[in-house]
């Protein structure tokens, strides 16, 4: 059991590690456009309603793509009052149980809202309501899924490496 495991939480911890420092560059991309933006906007005055969009989409892919990532570095908003004190095994407990019993549920609930949801966009080749917005906006709310299903492996992961501490191993 303990090399299923372990096996386990190398993969999904690999899968996130690949995926999350992708990610960053997106970080650098939207900075950049962000300039250009401001640019075009300030200097020259002409703005973009397809400009403005992207800068949240891709906010939004860096969010959804990083929660995975950032849960397995353990850099994740935490109320560390009790937590610091515990021992390994009462942390290892705490990320049992706060994992099955909010994350899991959490993100299965989204892929419950979201799934319809992309699919009718899908289905409608829904774009953007404003004129010279983005076409294809099935392609964003595809990322919810995604980034949603990456932080559920990584909380499978937690689990495994709580299992195995609580077990010792």
């Amino acid at each position: 059991m303990t090399a299923i495991l372990n096996f386990l939480i190398n993969t999904i911890n690999t899968l996130n590690e690949q995926i999350g420092r992708a990610t960053t560059w997106l970080t650098t991309v939207l900075v950049l456009l962000f300039c250009y933006d401001v640019l075009m906007r300030y200097v020259f005055d002409s703005s973009s309603v397809a400009m403005f969009e992207l800068e949240w989409h891709l906010f939004s892919i860096i969010f959804l793509l990083g929660a995975g990532y950032t849960l397995q570095h353990d850099k994740h908003v935490r109320v560390d009052i009790f937590y610091a004190k515990f021992s390994p095994q009462g942390k290892a407990w705490v990320n049992l149980l706060g994992t099955l019993l909010f994350l899991i549920p959490f993100c299965i609930i989204i892929f419950k809202g979201a799934i319809p949801y992309i699919e009718l966009s899908l289905r409608i080749d829904e774009g953007s309501s404003d004129a010279g917005g983005l076409p294809h906006r099935y392609i964003i709310k595809t990322f919810m899924f995604v980034g949603f299903f990456l932080l559920m492996l990584q909380g499978i992961s937690l689990i495994s490496k709580s299992l195995l501490t609580i077990l010792k191993k």
